[in-house]
């Protein structure tokens, strides 16, 4: 029998996890011709996450709960979870039930036909108009500049063969973007269409500056543009400067007198300063990135490790 390993990372979602609970359960009857294993990831919980885990793994066969020593963030509590997948596939899942376990039949019959990455295209979003337009924005400029074809409108949603998880388990950087590391691995792949549901309860983990920091990473990990931003103004502002400085020669030996336009001369030494700043702010996120990869600390810290008596065979 195929086991199928479901990844859920978690972080205070109290609320959520019993609507939850009830959804894996009838979602395991619906797929008896399958063994489910379930992994969640306690990222760091501080309100009662971590116990009502425990008490779903107390009656459910093969169930296991890495709870971090803190919050490490989403995209390294989903890393997790996939060094300690077992199964033959392993489907990444949010635990606020925004992405529906109901679908998981739908990626394993793609599954079953070939496909070794099914990843879920978001149709629609339950979401602010601000948010969903922020988020178009995003991929289409990641999918634009990236040096991969990274797929539109695709979260970390998706299933994954065996095969698959382990090429990215063999990617050590630090800074995640689990979705531009599936597209980088290549295989056979494709993309299902679902409308996203609306948060079940409580309010949304991923703050704007998180969403920040993910679109960075996503931006500065998979695309050298930036760089090459930098250096394409720097190459246009030096012949815009060098343009200038023959017009105020032309004035100055030809027509004579000094050159006038105190207000211009400020205005260009702000423009410069201003390009100068943005270009090694561009430079100090690919460092910054790259002194992480250097100090080589471990990704995660487990604290303990919750296994029920099944889930360890």
């Amino acid at each position: 029998m195929k086991r199928i390993s479901l990844v859920f990372p978690v972080y205070n979602e109290e609320q959520v996890l019993p609507a939850l609970f009830e959804r894996v359960e009838s979602l395991s009857r619906l797929l008896a011709g399958y063994e489910l294993e379930i992994i969640f990831v306690n990222d760091g919980s501080h309100d009662g996450s971590l116990q009502l885990m425990q008490h779903f793994q107390a009656r459910y066969p093969h169930c296991t709960i890495l709870d971090f020593s803190r919050n490490f963030g989403h995209q390294v509590a989903i890393t997790a979870g996939m060094d300690f997948a077992t199964g033959d596939a392993i489907m990444l899942l949010d635990a606020d039930l925004q992405d529906p376990p109901e679908i998981l039949p739908q990626f394993l019959a793609k599954w079953e036909e070939g496909y070794q990455v099914v990843y879920a295209i978001r149709k629609t979003r339950q979401e602010h108009l601000f948010k969903r337009m922020a988020y178009r924005a995003f991929y289409r400029i990641l999918h634009k500049i990236s040096d991969i074809p990274i797929p539109l409108d695709s979260g970390d949603f998706c299933l994954m063969d065996r095969r698959v998880i382990e090429v990215i388990k063999s990617m050590h950087e630090r800074n995640r973007f689990v979705r531009g590391l599936r597209s980088w691995a290549g295989f056979k792949q494709i993309g299902l269409e679902y409308d996203r549901d609306k948060r079940h309860s409580g309010e949304a983990k991923y703050t704007f500056p998180k969403l920040m920091k993910l679109a960075l990473n996503g931006i500065f990990s998979f695309s050298y543009f930036p760089l090459q931003i930098a250096g394409y103004t720097g190459f246009f502002v030096s012949i815009i400067s060098f343009l200038g400085i023959l017009v105020y020669l032309y004035k100055k030996l030809v027509i004579g007198g000094e050159p006038q336009g105190f207000p211009t001369l400020v205005i260009l030494v702000l423009f410069l300063g201003g390009i100068q700043l943005i270009s090694l702010g561009v430079i100090g996120e690919y460092i910054g990135r790259i002194y992480d990869e250097v100090k080589r600390r471990p990704t995660y810290i487990i604290r303990k490790i919750y296994e029920s008596d099944s889930s360890r065979s």
